[in-house]
């Protein structure tokens, strides 16, 4: 079975990846770890230093996982692109890995008060996010394969 991962190398990820291999191990997973470094809005020397930090921080974080894969002895291989994360990993997913499944950890992030003063369909976007979070929602909706999102710790 051909399993894509989102990694970020955050303690999410590493759960996510840890409660994939537990699940699937018996199907004999091969695990693809999917990265995505976020361009900067612009290029200014302070946001392309950032920029190439982030490339070399999620480079290693997919050797950490690749490490655990292997001390599980579970085939894995990355991929690191750059881009907007959400794109990037529908564009993974449908044109490079095509998985029989992806997997995303959920992140919980802090909504914006007042949120009766807003419109209904800033509402909904705000459940979602409150539900899946930014990444997730907008995969659940696009993504053409079974998506399995895991909660956060």
């Amino acid at each position: 079975m051909k399993i894509m991962i989102a990694y970020d190398g955050s303690r999410n990820a590493k759960l996510a990846l840890v409660q994939t291999i537990t699940m699937f191990r018996e199907l004999n997973p091969q695990i693809t770890l999917v990265a995505v470094a976020e361009n900067p809005r612009d290029i200014t020397a302070s946001n392309e230093d950032m920029f190439q930090e982030e490339l070399m921080d999620l480079k290693r974080h997919l050797l950490e996982a690749q490490e655990v894969c292997e001390k599980e002895d579970v085939t894995s291989e990355t991929l690191l692109l750059e881009g907007d994360a959400r794109k990037m990993l529908l564009y993974a997913a449908e044109s490079k890995v095509k998985p029989g499944m992806l997997v995303i950890a959920r992140h919980s992030e802090e909504v914006d008060g007042g949120l009766i003063a807003r419109s209904l369909t800033y509402f909904v976007d705000e459940l979602d996010y409150m539900t899946f979070g930014k990444v997730s929602s907008f995969l659940a909706r696009r993504v053409q394969c079974p998506l399995l999102i895991l909660p956060s710790h």
